[in-house]
């Protein structure tokens, strides 16, 4: 069964400063980013948490953004922060 900020979470168009990838680990000076993800609350793209330094659950835990996807090519997966779930 899929959860509610699943079910409600809409496509949001990305929105990033670095094209090449995640923009934090840019600013720090790294590229070692595994895999990328994108908040579909606000479009953010950040590192997974397979990453160094795990910017998308930093920024869902600094926003509250619940639900993001990945950014992988071929991908189209989702996964809610709050209720642990993957859609």
């Amino acid at each position: 069964m899929i959860c509610q900020h699943l079910k409600e979470a809409v496509e949001t168009a990305p929105q990033s400063t670095y094209e090449e990838g995640c923009a934090e680990c840019h600013a720090a000076g790294l590229h070692d980013w595994v895999h990328l993800r994108l908040c579909l609350g606000c479009g953010h793209i950040a590192c997974c948490d397979s990453s160094p330094l795990k910017h998308m659950t930093a920024h869902h835990e600094e926003t509250g953004h619940p639900v993001m996807r990945s950014f992988e090519p071929g991908e189209s997966w989702r996964w809610c922060y709050v209720d642990e779930h993957l859609g």
